[in-house]
Parts: structure tokens; C-alpha cells; sequence
């Protein structure tokens, strides 16, 4: 607490709720997973993890990471898809943390709802750009924060990457100018080549993001990039 408030005083208690269930992510694997793990086991909580089925590998290894090192009789995980995490919901828990999309959370929540289970839900939602034009902006230092929080962070695979760009028509093709030169010196005349840019986590993703761009809507506006390549997922 500041000067302002004194003499009052301010602490962190640690209250244990007891059973926690934490489902997260794939686009983070390690992060999004034991993050929360730690905030639920310093509180004095047991808890069961349960990784995401669409990054197998990291599943796999915080299952065996965890089995190896960690008290099994307060910390377990669950592998597993859809039949799974629904047989876990069924359970009931002192407090459930969930990170994902919308569809998944509204499921999620209505199982805790049963129960009256408090919920932690980070869920994904648009990030948009503005770009105002009027401002006395550094283009090309604009152009790499968009770059670095779009492409830079797991190749848009993440909650806070930028969705789309606002600005006006006069000024949108300065600015697609400016972040076509940027994406060459970040990726390369050939990004399909470059080890800085991630990749599509599986083929089920990719399919989706090829439909967008095969869409007649797009596939004719396309003006830098759209080419692809599922061998090199």
C-alpha cells in the first residue's frame, strides 16, 4: 500500500480451495499449462492438468515429467481428447481454469455450472490494429510491432495476435507497402523457407486457414504471401 492509504496494509492469503482441474492450451503448450499449475499448487491445491490433444508431444512429456518428479498423490495428468476432458467435467472441483475458444468455454462453464464450481476462463477474442493516420507515426517502426505481434508470436497462434488492421483508405496502401518490404527483411524473399516464422500446429489447422484463403472473397485480394505448403507443417 502507498503513503496515501496509510496506515492500512495490504497482504497476499493463500486460501486452498482444494481440487483444481486446469485444461489448457495448445498454442502454448508449456506455458499455458504449468503456469497455472503453480499458482494452483502454491495456494496449498491439489490438482489434475490436463495438456491439450492437438499438441501430442508436450502432452506426452508433461505426463511423463510430472509422474517423475512431482507428488503424484496432489498432482496428476490426464491425457486425452474430447472423451476425456467430457469424463473430467462430470467430476466435480473446487475451481476449474480453462484456456481455449469461446465454443469450448461455453462448455466448460455449463458443467462447472452444475456444481457451482468457480471457473477461470482465457479465452481467445479479436485483436484489432489501428493505424491512425493523422498521427505523426513511425511507419516502419509500426509496421514491425504488427509484424512481431502477428507473425513473431507462434505465426499468429495466439490469443492477442493482431486480427486486423484499421485505417483509412488513403493511407492503406502506404501501409501494405511498408509491411511488404518489413516481411521480406524479416522472412525472406521465400517465408516458406525461413526458420524464424513457426508453423501451422496440424494438418486439421491448416486445412482451415487454406479454405480462408481459397475463399473467392480472398483468394483474389491476396497481396503478399499465399502460397503453402503441408509437407513442411
Amino acid at each position: 500500500t502507498s503513503l496515501t492509504t496509510f496506515p492500512a496494509s495490504a497482504e497476499i492469503v493463500s486460501e486452498p480451495l482444494g481440487v483444481v482441474l486446469v485444461i489448457s492450451a495448445w498454442n502454448y503448450p508449456f506455458l499455458l499449462s504449468l503456469d497455472p499449475v503453480i499458482g494452483v499448487i502454491a495456494a496449498g491445491n491439489a490438482v489434475v492438468l490436463k495438456p491439450s490433444e492437438i499438441a501430442p508431444a508436450t502432452s506426452a512429456l508433461l505426463a511423463k515429467l510430472v509422474g517423475e518428479y512431482m507428488d503424484n498423490s496432489s498432482i496428476r495428468v490426464v491425457e486425452g481428447a474430447v472423451d476425456e476432458t467430457s469424463a473430467l467435467l462430470q467430476q466435480k472441483w473446487d475451481k476449474i481454469f480453462y484456456t481455449g475458444n469461446g465454443r469450448v468455454g461455453r462448455i466448460v462453464i455449463a458443467a462447472a455450472a452444475k456444481h457451482l464450481t468457480p471457473v477461470v476462463l482465457e479465452l481467445g477474442g479479436k485483436s484489432p490494429v489501428v493505424v491512425d493516420s493523422n498521427s505523426n507515426i513511425n511507419l516502419h517502426v509500426t509496421t514491425r510491432r504488427i509484424i512481431a505481434g502477428k507473425w513473431g508470436c507462434n505465426n499468429g497462434q495466439a490469443c492477442i495476435s493482431p486480427d486486423y488492421i484499421i485505417t483509412t483508405k488513403d493511407y492503406a496502401p502506404k501501409l501494405v507497402d511498408a509491411l511488404k518490404t518489413e516481411l521480406e527483411s524479416f522472412y525472406g524473399k521465400n517465408p516458406l523457407e525461413s526458420k524464424d516464422l513457426s508453423r501451422i500446429v496440424n494438418s486439421n489447422h491448416f486445412a482451415r486457414l487454406t479454405k480462408l484463403l481459397d475463399d473467392d472473397k480472398v483468394s483474389g485480394k491476396i497481396v503478399h504471401g499465399g502460397e503453402k505448403d503441408e509437407t513442411k507443417l
